[in-house]
């Protein structure tokens, strides 16, 4: 296994720990899955980030979500969420108001425009997943997904890697 990553990456010299040859793999695995999805939402005009934001605030219902509750949600971390916010309210498809009850909230919504634009993302999404990943065996799947739950378990929800 070790050779086909190094094979992959050209890279002569063996790894020096176990550890950085699993992250590299990681790394590589993760951005050859992207790859697809990032194709089609860059068709449609928005970014990863974005889709998984207008995911979020679909999922929210029609109350929406502060800005730091949607940045608490992303699957990757987004260091600039306002300014991502901004280039979705401009294309109408988030909404921004103040909280009734305290002025300092604001909360953001997805629009009729932002779930038109999601509800064909959502089939083709998944025949990308099953095409990737679906010759691996269900037990298998099982046992890959507990493996990285229990990698990011030790690592900590993002909020406390933020303190660390």
């Amino acid at each position: 296994m070790a050779r086909g990553l190094l094979k992959e990456l050209k890279q002569s010299k063996p790894f020096a720990h176990p550890e950085e040859e699993l992250f590299l793999s990681l790394v590589r695995t993760a951005d050859l899955l992207g790859r697809h999805p990032s194709l089609l939402f860059k068709e449609r005009g928005i970014s990863p980030a974005q889709y998984n934001v207008l995911r979020i605030l679909r999922g929210a219902g029609p109350k929406g979500l502060p800005c730091g509750e949607i940045a608490v949600r992303m699957v990757t971390r987004d260091p600039d969420i306002t300014r991502l916010l901004d280039r979705l309210q401009r294309r109408r498809l988030v909404i921004r108001a103040r909280a009734v009850g305290d002025r300092r909230v604001v909360s953001t919504r997805i629009t009729a425009v932002g779930l038109a634009l999601l509800k064909p993302l959502d089939q083709l999404l998944v025949d990308i997943h099953v095409n990737q990943l679906g010759f691996l065996p269900a037990k298998e799947i099982k046992s890959l997904l507990g493996r990285l739950e229990k990698i990011r378990g030790h690592l900590g929800t993002p909020a406390e890697q933020a303190t660390r």
